[in-house]
């Protein structure tokens, strides 16, 4: 018998209300071994392994009421290691989550069910976030955790006062987003953060010494935090770690030794148990080591009631903090419930109309970054729960406003963040920021720093999260800093993502019209790509309504029955309107209409985008990007003026004119087709 064994078997005298430690451990283990089994699908080894791990942690210290899943000051757990989900769900089950039945268990991995292959944020109750990629999980938390300090800046301790949990698995801490999000954490001092490392030594493709020779504690200790090694299966030395943990000043990482497919006598310790189900002769013999003999999916009551009686030990403080919240000022606690159910104050569309008038009046010629910027000054006066940052470009993407004060280690009042050059570690943690609630987080970069970004930008679409990027420099018209600074493939990409609004205003009045969309929509994250170039005023009349709202607008209609409708976005859309000038000179009626978002037009009806396209019309499309996507736009008959490789360093006004995005290239493509329809 192993030291790690001999721990567990110590444990069997102690009970937890009722049901000793092994006991309601080893219910995790079996749920996950039938489930899998079940499914014929899945990773039953990480649930056996950490399932003592998860029974110290949530029958002693998470706060949580499963009555009340959404209960704004409860403990945070995040699963990182994502593909371990059966640990959730059975938790989720043992705990009573009134949506985790046992049918939804024995429906693991099927279509239909809650309860699939990786934990998905908002199909069961007490998944915080969705995980499976790794090191999204522990990324995602540390905006968690700073989200908490920053509520609890301002609405104090009695309302805001929780941990965030994560259990983190050796691919977690290998991919780089890990790197960058431990370095934040530790520079910010989020004490309450506290990361339980399942530390098995084993990856896919055997152990873990076949890829990994580093120190993961004294990586930690580097980046600030405490860091510490345990026994994962001893109950006693995970509860004295995590109390610890509870009382540092610094974000805490455990590693807590585990054995995978624990209680498995053929395939624990083993890469065998990882990914695959154990299979039924292994499960016959699990249940015999482990000393578990009830049927598939049967929880001994005794058991039951204990987890049970484990997920009711938090009503009261629950309770509690409702009365402290109740006995708020009025006004502190509306703002409070406004900002945790994401509604904007009643201010904003009258400030956001205010400050439309008077850029309609001024007509400013500036680079949109420039005007998203003085939008933010409007933008950030009405709303208190915005929270902006920059990779490390603060000045070139414009994201701080003049009021706002930076966020320290010392000082969490502030509303914006050096991320330092972390764009994956930022996206991901504004991913937290919107997933805990209270704040709508934006940030900035370069556009095409997208690619840095882009697995947490894909979260933020399938969460359905709030989170608003701003991508500056987004076109050749950035200039000298040449091709790897210039963007010409990733609008194509981020347009095709689901659920994702990628903005390109045209000037000021058009951008601030995007922060509003942006801002007044829930459910979906949007991206504002952003020029450098300073840009003229478009939009000279003002209009009530959100013209950008459908996507698309008809900017400047044609003298008469129009033969040519000119297609632009962002800073093209000043081509298009000289390119209109030029064919009206020469008896050619053409109109000009503005797309500065394609994923809002293609949601409206199929009348209003043959109507807003022009039908009948010969269709030039103008974006300083790659076609790929506008052909659906054109139609056959079409033309595209942009880019078909990648771009060069120069001055913006050489580029365009070698690219040759010109007015005279768009006049002449009209011209061309023209002929040939006749």
């Amino acid at each position: 018998m192993t030291p790690t064994e001999k721990s567990v078997n110590a444990e069997k005298s102690k009970s937890t209300r009722g049901a000793s430690h092994e006991a309601m451990a080893n219910a995790i283990r079996a749920l996950a071994m039938d489930a899998v089994q079940k499914a014929n699908s899945g990773h039953p080894g990480m649930p056996m392994g950490a399932a003592d791990i998860a029974t110290v942690l949530f029958t002693k210290f998470l706060k949580i009421d499963p009555r009340q899943p959404d209960w704004p000051d409860r403990d945070r757990f995040v699963l990182s290691a994502g593909h371990g989900s059966m640990l959730l769900y059975a938790l989720n089950y043992l705990l009573g989550y009134e949506d985790m039945t046992i049918e939804q268990i024995r429906n693991f991995r099927q279509l239909g069910s809650i309860t699939a292959g990786h934990p998905e944020y908002g199909h069961a109750a007490g998944v915080e976030t969705t995980t499976g990629p790794l090191g999204q999980g522990i990324a995602t938390a540390v905006g968690m955790a700073l989200a908490e300090r920053m509520m609890a800046a301002r609405f104090g301790d009695e309302i805001s006062d929780h941990y965030t949990y994560v259990l983190a698995s050796d691919g977690d801490l290998m991919e780089g987003v890990s790197h960058e999000a431990i370095g934040l954490a530790g520079h910010l001092k989020l004490s309450k953060l506290i990361v339980l490392y399942d530390d098995n030594e084993i990856t896919i493709d055997g152990a873990l010494s076949l890829s990994e020779s580093g120190d993961a504690l004294k990586r930690f200790e580097a980046a600030g935090w405490n860091a510490a090694r345990i026994d994962g299966h001893n109950a006693d030395e995970i509860a004295a770690a995590i109390e610890k943990a509870r009382k540092s000043d610094r974000p805490s990482l455990i590693a807590c030794r585990t054995v995978i497919g624990y209680g498995s006598p053929n395939k624990a310790g083993k890469s065998s148990s990882h990914g695959s189900p154990l299979g039924d002769d292994e499960i016959k013999l699990a249940r015999e080591k482990l000393g578990w003999s009830d049927e598939p999916f049967t929880i001994p009551s005794a058991t039951l009631d204990a987890w049970r009686i484990a997920g009711l030990r938090h009503a009261k403080d629950r309770q509690a903090w409702e009365e402290r919240l109740a006995a708020l000022p009025a006004d502190k606690r509306t703002d409070f419930e406004r900002r945790i159910s994401g509604d904007l104050p009643g201010g904003f569309a009258k400030a956001i109309a205010a400050y439309k008038e008077k850029l309609v009046a001024d007509k400013p010629k500036w680079a949109t970054r420039k005007s998203s910027e003085e939008a933010l000054n409007v933008i950030n006066a009405v709303l208190p729960e915005t929270v902006g940052g920059s990779a490390d470009l603060t000045g070139s993407n414009n994201t701080r406003s003049k009021e706002q004060k930076a966020v320290t280690a010392d000082d969490f009042s502030g509303s914006f963040i050096h991320y330092g050059i972390r764009e994956h570690g930022m996206a991901a943690a504004m991913n937290g920021m919107a997933l805990h609630k209270g704040f709508i987080p934006y940030s900035g970069t370069f556009l095409v720093f997208t690619d840095y970004c882009r697995p947490s930008i894909r979260l933020s679409a399938l969460m359905g999260q709030r989170v608003i990027y701003v991508m500056t420099h987004d076109s050749i018209g950035l200039g000298e800093d040449g091709p790897t600074h210039q963007p010409v493939e990733h609008l194509a990409s981020l347009r095709a993502m689901p659920n994702l609004h990628v903005f390109r205003p045209a000037d000021a009045v058009e951008t601030l019209e995007c922060w509003q969309l942006a801002l007044e929509e829930k459910g979906t994250p949007s991206i504002l790509a952003l020029s450098r170039q300073n840009l003229p005023a478009v939009r000279t009349e003002y209009s009530e309504k959100n013209l950008c709202a459908r996507g698309a607008y008809e900017l400047s209609p044609a003298s008469s029955k129009a033969q040519v409708s000119l297609l632009a976005t962002g800073s093209e859309v000043e081509i298009a309107l000289a390119a209109q000038a030029l064919l009206e000179n020469d008896g050619i009626p053409a109109r000009v209409v503005s797309m500065p978002c394609l994923d809002l037009f293609d949601q409206q009806s199929r009348e209003f985008r043959e109507d807003m396209l022009g039908e009948g019309t010969v269709k030039i499309a103008i974006e300083a990007a790659v076609r790929y996507g506008w052909d659906r736009y054109i139609g056959p008959d079409g033309d595209f003026i942009g880019m078909e490789g990648f771009g060069a360093s120069a001055p913006a006004p050489d580029l365009y004119k070698h690219f040759n995005i010109t007015p005279e290239a768009a006049a002449a493509a009209a011209k061309a087709r023209l002929a040939d329809k006749s």
